[in-house]
């Protein structure tokens, strides 16, 4: 059996952002919004609502187009097309820390596409080639 260990290393988005193009594991903070039953429809308060912190898996890029035709550059997208800038800038949720995706299982690649991709599973789980 292949070992399936990995380390990730957290990257505090204010130092350094990742390349652009990466596959990344961000942490994102912000506030649900708070129940619209307890909220008036005319005050809005942003603080009210829960805070949260959770990863979530986007990509980072120094230039990227909304479907809105807004212009977003070194931001991180989820892959509903949701932009978020990194922790400090103006932005309702923001990312605090990225971390690079880890390699497939028993390979050094994030990706195996074609007739690879059948050899590259079962090397993975340690089986033998089917027939």
């Amino acid at each position: 059996m292949t070992a399936l260990n990995t380390v990730v290393t957290w990257v505090d988005a204010r130092e350094r952002l990742p390349r652009s193009g990466t596959p990344v594991a961000a942490a994102i903070t912000g506030r649900y919004p708070a129940d619209r039953a307890l909220e008036s429809e005319s005050e809005a308060d942003p603080a009210l609502g829960e805070e949260f912190w959770l990863v979530r898996p986007m990509t980072f890029t120094t230039l990227h187009w909304s479907e809105d035709g807004a212009e977003h550059r070194d931001c991180f997208v989820d892959s509903d097309g949701v932009v978020r800038l990194p922790y400090g800038l103006s932005s309702a949720e923001t990312v605090t820390h990225w971390a690079e995706l880890p390699t497939l299982p028993g390979g050094m690649t994030h990706a195996v596409l074609g007739e690879d991709a059948r050899p590259a599973l079962q090397n993975a789980w340690g089986a033998r080639p089917l027939t």
